[in-house]
């Protein structure tokens, strides 16, 4: 029986693993895409 719970608790961790894998995914450096403000034409 405890082989049974044992199995469970290790398919909910990596359940929960690899849902926090691919939420915490690598995201875009938005530093990378801003833009030059525009010049005044004075």
């Amino acid at each position: 029986m405890w082989l049974l719970a044992l199995e469970a608790a290790t398919a909910f961790f990596l359940l929960v693993f690899i849902v926090w894998w691919t939420m915490s995914g690598r995201k875009p450096d938005q530093t990378l895409k801003r833009k030059a403000p525009p010049k005044n034409k004075e």
